[in-house]
Order: structure tokens, then sequence, then C-alpha cells
């Protein structure tokens, strides 16, 4: 990668390796326009191209959705985003970090990321303070699955998943906590790996 970039690419840029970490494809063109209040198309590509002559993203032209990073960032930043803290006991808001920790050859998927987990209430499915979960984002799960779940009021744990009939039960895994019932959550992402330093 050659070259300092700008206080707009440093954005532009930024923007666009959140969104591939949140949606597993990049941005339209359009939708970093409308992102940075740029009304000419073409004035959001030459960021684009900026972006590509040093190094940052690469992108097919003529396509949609077709803005990736770069092999060669993606090897100088390799390592799965840290997140924020998640509970596993009392809810508690989801904090963004900046701070990296490299699964990437583990669990590789693109968008997979990494929270630390405090509290006790998953120890029974071996998950306990301080380890740190891999989450895939989804927006669904299956029965049963350890899911990373927000609630209406934005708190988030990490639990089992059950939906019930007129409600959601999220089941811890520690026979002295009760589960949450709650009528509408959002699924962050299902747990696929546990990282944890002895």
């Amino acid at each position: 990668m050659s070259g300092e970039l700008t206080k707009r690419q440093k954005q532009i840029f930024q923007f666009i390796a959140d969104y591939i970490e949140r949606h597993a494809y990049g941005p339209t063109v359009r939708e970093i326009g409308d992102k940075f209040e740029i009304s000419s198309l073409n004035g959001v590509v030459g960021h684009l191209r900026a972006l590509e002559r040093k190094g940052m993203i690469v992108r097919q032209a003529n396509k949609s959705r077709t803005i990736e990073l770069s092999p060669e960032y993606q090897l100088e930043n390799k390592g799965l985003p840290v997140a924020g803290r998640v509970a596993a006991g009392a809810m508690t808001e989801a904090i963004a970090q900046d701070e990296r920790i490299d699964f990437a050859e583990i669990f590789g998927k693109r968008g997979t990321y990494v929270l630390e987990v405090a509290g006790d209430s998953m120890i029974e499915a071996n998950i306990s303070d301080g380890d740190y979960v891999v989450v895939e984002p989804r927006r669904t799960a299956s029965r049963g699955e350890i899911v990373v779940a927000q609630t209406d009021e934005g708190d988030a744990t990490v639990k089992y998943y059950y939906p019930e009939k007129n409600r959601i039960r999220l089941e811890p895994a520690n026979a002295e906590m009760k589960p949450i019932f709650c009528r509408n959550i959002k699924i962050k992402g299902v747990v696929v790996g546990v990282v944890r330093k002895f």
C-alpha cells in the first residue's frame, strides 16, 4: 500500500470497512454518497479510485456491491475486531472498542467478529467471564443455538435461543439463573466459537 489518505478518504474507507463487517458485502456508490452527502456519484468514484491506487480497496467496474478490502490491507490488519463486551449475566449495552484478535485462520467467514463475555450465565456451555465468543453475523437462528440477542431497549446478551408461541426465551447455561423472556429481540449473530486465555 502506498500514500497517505486524506481525511475524507479515511472516513470513506472506514465506512466501507465497517459496512463490510456488518453486512459481509460492500456498500454501493450511492450509499457512500448518501452517507457523506456527496451529490455527484462521480465525486464518490474519484475517492474510490484514490483508495484503489493506495492499495486499500479493490472493485469491479460497472457492478454494484463489488467493493472489497484489498488483500494487502487484510494481510496487514489480520484478525477479527473486538466489537465490545456482551453480558452473560445482567443485561448490558454492547460498547464498541478499537482492538483486534487474530482468529481469522480458524473463523475466516467474512463479517465474523469477537465479543468479550462479562458474567457467568453461560458457564455450563463452557463460556465463562472474560472469554471471547466468536460471532457469525446472522439475523435468524435455529432453536437451541447460542445467540447474541439485543432487546428493544438496546441491551445485549449471549444466551440459548428458544422461540415459543407468544414470546422468545433466552435460556442461560447456569442452573442458578432464570431465563429471560422477551416479546421481541434482534438476533445480532450466532456464537460459533469460544477463545479463552489460561
